[in-house]
């Protein structure tokens, strides 16, 4: 231990700590605020608070010679109090990078204040242009999908959910396409997380993990069908604080602007929502077949990283080029085509719905949904499908009913005076 003549004003006798005071004097050399647990700095959220453990540690272990430990955190959750503030709103047209601040409209200031979202990657408008990434994504996706991902990585840049839309990229396996999350881990750093779609479902302590988070990647989408979609489509379109749970911590309502990135061989499927608002929030891109004769490169990785500042203005081109189209994404006749084929795949009753010989649609015609669903069994089977449930496949009719042109009724007449739930318009033919 270090002896001084003159202790700093927070040292008191008997190995004591006056930690207001410690708090005070250490802020006024560390800008920081607290907000509901968490340090922000203009390096961006503090993910980590052992490294500010440890420079409290330094600092008081020259005066102090017992119970440290105790005392190193009894000083942060004093320091906690002394600098809490209410919120951080980071601007919804600012990109927050190493040296500072890039604007939608191409400007850049170097001005840095505390903010939630740092990136760790610096802006450089002359950085070289990054060849080896623009081969990457050429060789991996058709050309229209290209831009649909740089679009998709710029708008992961901004604390924003305006586009409302969550990224599927699928392939067979061994296309490279998980290279997307290095890049973007690269760009993000620590606001990036790495999870499980399933497990945001699943777990009631896992949406709170997204909290602060520009990005979720999922590197091994599951293929089981999720048996709930409501905590994804509420975070994919998230537009009003949420409530958020933490293990042994009273719930509490935080922001979620997270977006979520996929890789998988399939497509995502619901086991119970067969909505188009389900799939409508997704994005979906398929990848070129990997050549037979291609040589993997292993250090493709340390190449793309050499590259992050032009891949960054790449991003940024496509995060312009999203803002000025409203926050419409590029979407090519291949992704629209992939989208009708996972919403034909999560729901066969469409198919059923385009299909002949069961019913035929007629003005005069009726049918009761009992009828109907028979109906839809038989070309189930006949087409060697897995039939959904009645109600699942009754709530879906009547969700639809007005692009079939059918009503909805409770009066079909079932003879002997009797009348059913069904649909006028229709008509079975069995």
């Amino acid at each position: 231990m270090h002896e001084e003549t003159n202790p700093p004003c927070w040292v008191l006798r008997g190995d004591r700590v006056d930690e207001l005071a410690f708090a005070n004097e250490f802020l006024t050399n560390h800008h920081m605020v607290s907000v509901n647990g968490t340090f922000f700095t203009p390096d961006g959220r503090l993910s980590d608070e052992n490294a500010l453990r440890k420079d409290i540690f330094q600092v008081i272990s020259r005066y102090i010679r017992g119970g440290l430990a105790r005392k190193v955190d009894s000083i942060l959750a004093t320091l906690h109090l002394a600098c809490q503030y209410p919120c951080l709103d980071d601007s919804m047209t600012q990109v927050q990078v190493q040296n500072g601040t890039w604007h939608l409209d191409g400007s850049f200031s170097t001005f840095r204040d505390i903010v939630v979202n740092r990136l760790p990657v610096a802006y450089h408008p002359d950085a070289p242009k990054p060849e080896r990434w623009l081969q990457f994504v050429d060789e991996l996706l058709e050309p229209g999908d290209v831009l649909t991902l740089q679009e998709y990585m710029g708008y992961c840049l901004l604390p924003v959910t305006f586009g409302q839309k969550m990224l599927i990229i699928i392939g067979r396996g061994g296309e490279g396409k998980s290279r997307i999350g290095t890049v973007m881990k690269d760009l993000l750093g620590d606001n990036m997380y790495m999870g499980s779609i399933a497990k945001i479902e699943n777990s009631p302590f896992a949406r709170a993990d997204l909290e602060h988070m520009l990005l979720m990647v999922d590197d091994d989408l599951k293929m089981e069908a999720l048996k709930q979609t409501n905590y994804i489509k509420s975070i994919v379109t998230a537009e009003l604080p949420m409530d958020l749970e933490r293990k042994g911590i009273q719930s509490y309502q935080g922001r979620l602007y997270c977006r979520f990135m996929a890789f998988g061989n399939g497509n995502l499927r619901s086991l119970y929502d067969r909505s188009y608002g389900f799939f409508r929030r997704q994005l979906i891109l398929t990848t070129r077949d990997r050549p037979r004769n291609r040589q993997d490169d292993p250090y493709l990785s340390i190449q793309l990283r050499k590259e992050k500042e032009g891949i960054l203005l790449w991003c940024l081109e496509g995060l312009q080029r999203l803002f000025y189209n409203d926050f419409q994404f590029t979407v090519t006749p291949l992704a629209e085509e992939n989208l009708n084929d996972a919403i034909r795949e999560g729901n066969n009753a469409v198919d059923f719905m385009k299909s002949e010989g069961y019913f035929r649609f007629d003005s005069q015609g009726s049918v009761t949904s009992r009828a109907l669903y028979h109906a839809y069994r038989d070309w189930c089977d006949d087409n060697a499908m897995m039939a959904m449930s009645s109600s699942s496949f009754i709530t879906y009719i009547n969700q639809n009913q007005r692009g079939f042109g059918i009503t909805y009724s409770t009066n079909i007449p079932i003879g002997n005076g009797r009348y059913a739930r069904g649909y006028k318009g229709i008509r079975c033919l069995h």
